[in-house]
């Protein structure tokens, strides 16, 4: 039988295997550098948005100026038929641009993920060399544990600690490559 403490401070008995869970919700509305960098991609997704908006209008207001040129005969057939490859090699960049943006973000995205999740086990590990617990379960409101008591629950530890870790995190300015 092994005594702990719940969240509230008060004592329960745990028989059998020490186990302990950090729930990644909370991790993640709580961790300092996980809430900065959500909000640096969030904050690129919108300027790739406006990027990609922008361009798409442009080539938008060439296609009405190009057909009002047509439709009032100021274009022979030859300068119409150029200024159309014109426009759809445009359109071909702006679908190859969004592409780009998209895979190098989602790239990004992923790497971040990889990071935070190497952070958070190199912690863990770091964490539970004191704690001593056999297993620390991650628990989020949509995975597999369905339930989880809260007298488990080492999150806010775990935040507060990884919050002030002396673990590096990856200087990666991923704004600044698109």
């Amino acid at each position: 039988m092994i005594k702990t403490r719940d969240s509230s401070g008060k004592e329960i008995v745990v028989s059998g295997a020490r186990i302990a869970y950090v729930d990644i919700d909370t991790l993640e509305a709580n961790y300092d550098y996980f809430k900065r960098k959500k909000t640096e991609f969030e904050n690129r997704q919108k300027n790739i948005d406006a990027e990609l908006e922008r361009m798409a209008n442009t080539l938008q207001n060439e296609y009405v100026a190009l057909q009002k040129k047509a439709q009032n005969g100021e274009l022979s057939q030859s300068e119409g038929e150029a200024a159309q490859q014109r426009l759809m090699q445009k359109q071909n960049e702006l679908e190859n641009k969004r592409q780009s943006l998209g895979s190098k973000y989602l790239k990004d995205r992923e790497d971040f993920n990889k990071e935070i999740h190497d952070n958070l086990h190199e912690y863990i590990k770091e964490y539970n060399e004191e704690a001593g617990y056999d297993y620390i379960l991650s628990y989020s409101k949509d995975g597999s544990i369905l339930y989880a008591n809260d007298a488990l629950d080492i999150t806010q530890e775990v935040v507060k600690g990884m919050n002030s870790s002396g673990i590096k995190v990856k200087s990666t300015d991923s704004s600044k490559s698109k």
